[in-house]
């Protein structure tokens, strides 16, 4: 390093000039003055302070200016690190500024320097690597979550990656790939050539992806809200009380499964609806047949209730619930039982305009009546218990016409059994009348044949009464038998003891 800078000298020799005269004592002063600061100049070292400055001019020009030699001191001084820091970050700005001017998305800069100083245009190579790596990878894992997607998180993770990648596409200097480097790419060993076609590709799949993923948060709306009616209907199904709100929970509930199978099919939503469809569908068939089948059976109940004093309401009544199994159909398993309750309805709509069982029970209780009549005041005879017999057998007769659809058979099923009841124990009574008779008859030949020709033997006399005895013990009580029977009796057991 010099004693003297260039600059300092500069203004040292400048001052000079101004203290020099014309004449030759004050150019030969001058030449002095000059020879010092060039030997200084000249002179490896320290660099001079302003004191030796002064001390080399001051004793030939008294007058030099003071504020002259504090510049040229300053001047001297070496650079310090500010300086160097400043100079430094002036000359990374010029630089950075230079790049920055390069890399600026015009074409009628970019190809001149693309084809002149590719290096310059390495941020926006690095840049361009970094956007097309970016758009690359979130297309790849959009479309597996997309396209491929297990759950609704899927969808919408998979919506975030397609934002990402539109982001980098966005990103892209599409008016650069025009222009893209040749030289740089042998250079550096670039393999990857982002082509206009590719950028349009990328472009589109992107785009696609993101309407994929709209359609399915969209279609996760109408997924959540008709489960949710499903799960609100099947509530009030169960908690139902009457045919009204039963009907009304089956339409929401059918309201609900209409809406899971409106959405449109290439969804994940419409995927997740389609596996739990089949099961609210069986649900629901269960619920809906159930239904009809408790109204008609609620609608038998009321009916039953008016049907002896308001028929017409009655056959109203059960024309509705015969309605209602009309809507079984033949596949489901409650077919049958459907059926029979139609028929059963069917034919109590038919007593109430032709009531033939009617009929058949007013005749059977007017039988019932008179075999109750000629029955009173017994013992009878046989051939009167006969009658009566005969009168509780067409009374039964009569309730046996009546058949299991009609609408009086469980009335009809109550008296048969009465009436039933009734005959068994005429027939019980009759069968005594009928022994009690002949073993009295029997009790009497025996007295005749004693009378006739009466043993001589004692023993024998007596046990020929006893046979009498015995054989009138069999006359049942409560026959027209028995009062002549204890009569006989007690002669008998009289001519006994004797």
């Amino acid at each position: 390093m010099y004693r003297l800078n260039q600059r300092a000298w500069k203004l040292l020799l400048a001052e000079v000039d101004k203290c020099s005269g014309n004449d030759q004592v004050s150019k030969i002063e001058r030449e002095i003055i000059i020879k010092r600061l060039e030997k200084l100049r000249l002179e490896k070292g320290s660099p001079a302070g302003i004191d030796e400055l002064r001390d080399t001019v001051v004793d030939i020009y008294p007058q030099f200016s003071e504020k002259v030699l504090k510049q040229a001191a300053k001047a001297n001084r070496p650079p310090g690190i500010f300086s160097k820091i400043k100079w430094t970050v002036i000359l990374v700005g010029s630089s950075a500024g230079v790049v920055w001017v390069a890399n600026l998305p015009y074409p009628m800069i970019r190809w001149p320097v693309a084809r002149t100083a590719p290096i310059l245009l390495l941020p926006s190579y690095m840049n361009m690597d970094y956007h097309y790596r970016g758009v690359i990878q979130n297309l790849e894992q959009a479309d597996q979550l997309v396209n491929k997607a297990t759950s609704p998180a899927d969808i919408e993770e998979g919506a975030k990656k397609v934002q990402q990648a539109q982001k980098h596409l966005d990103n892209l200097p599409v008016w650069f790939l025009g222009y893209y480097p040749q030289s740089y790419c042998r250079w550096f060993g670039c393999s990857w050539r982002f082509t206009v076609d590719e950028f349009e590709a990328a472009r589109q799949q992107a785009a696609r992806i993101n309407a994929i993923a709209f359609q399915d948060q969209n279609a996760l709306t109408p997924l959540n809200q008709g489960e949710l009616a499903v799960q609100l209907a099947k509530k009030q199904y169960d908690q139902a009380t009457n045919t009204q709100d039963r009907e009304k929970a089956v339409a929401s509930w059918q309201a609900g499964i209409d809406q899971l199978e409106e959405i449109p099919s290439e969804t994940l939503a419409a995927k997740t609806a389609k596996s739990k469809l089949r099961a609210y569908k069986r649900d629901f068939e269960n619920a809906r047949i159930g239904s009809f089948i408790t109204a008609a059976q609620e609608f038998d109940l009321a009916a039953e209730k008016i049907k002896q004093t308001q028929p017409q309401t009655a056959s109203q009544l059960w024309q509705q619930a015969i309605n209602r199994i009309n809507e079984v159909p033949l596949e489901n398993p409650r077919y049958l039982e459907a059926q029979k309750l139609l028929a059963m309805y069917q034919s109590k709509i038919q007593g109430l305009v032709d009531p033939k069982s009617s009929k058949l029970i007013a005749g059977a209780k007017q039988f019932a009546q008179a075999a109750a009549q000629v029955s009173q005041n017994p013992p009878h005879t046989a051939t009167k218990w006969e009658q009566i017999a005969k009168l509780w057998s067409k009374a039964i007769d009569q309730l046996e016409n009546i058949r299991v659809e009609d609408p009086d058979y469980v009335e009809a099923q109550k008296l048969l059994a009465s009436y039933q009841t009734n005959l068994g124990i005429i027939e019980t009574r009759l069968q005594a009348e009928t022994d009690s008779q002949s073993s009295l008859k029997q009790a009497n030949e025996q007295i005749q044949s004693i009378i006739a020709s009466p043993p001589s033997d004692p023993q024998q006399f007596q046990a020929q009464i006893q046979g009498i005895i015995n054989q009138l013990n069999t006359i049942k009580p409560g026959t027209t038998a028995y009062p002549e029977g204890q009569r006989l009796m007690a002669l008998a057991q009289q001519r006994l003891k004797q």
